[in-house]
């Protein structure tokens, strides 16, 4: 499968719609719990929108969206920090970081290093030193963290994002 992957810092209205497909499908297990609806997902994102350093790459095979990944850039001040469960080291805001706020690939496509590429495309141009992202551990029995790990994310915290979102388990690694 050749996936072409496409960057956008603002979505046009076929790129937004070509985003909420594909979470739609990926998330269709989870739709009917409050933090999975469609509706809450397109709060998060238009408020990701605004925030700096707002970018999105979605992957196509051919017209067919397949997968995403999105992120923002983070700094000290961030209501991101304030939420986590363990107090953080000193200094480990000092710099801004990538905080990846969503990754989601078709089933067709997983499995087939289409996540890796679209999660390393997001990374490839960024100038923040670190990225973070969070994970439900219980996702796929684990193996989703498991999967993170092979990329070289370690877990440090945990948070609930919202007060309908589970705790998830908040991992770390050098961009």
């Amino acid at each position: 499968m050749s996936v072409e992957l496409r960057h956008h810092t603002d979505l046009t209205a076929a790129a937004r719609q070509d985003l909420l497909d594909v979470y739609a499908d990926v998330r269709a297990p989870l739709l009917h719990l409050a933090n999975y609806r469609v509706g809450a997902f397109l709060e998060r994102l238009d408020r990701h929108m605004t925030e700096p350093g707002f970018e999105l790459v979605l992957g196509y095979d051919r017209d067919v969206p397949v997968g995403y990944a999105y992120g923002n850039t983070v700094d000290a001040g961030d209501p991101y920090w304030k939420r986590m469960a363990e107090p953080l080291p000193d200094g480990f805001t000092d710099t801004a970081v990538l905080a990846i706020r969503e990754i989601g690939v078709r089933t067709p496509w997983r499995g087939t290093g289409t996540a890796r590429r679209i999660h390393d495309e997001l990374l490839a141009h960024r100038t923040e030193d670190r990225a973070t992202l969070m994970v439900n551990p219980l996702a796929g029995d684990g193996k989703v963290q498991a999967l993170y790990e092979t990329w070289g994310y370690q877990a440090f915290n945990s948070q609930s994002s919202s007060p309908s979102s589970p705790r998830l388990t908040v991992m770390a690694r050098a961009r």
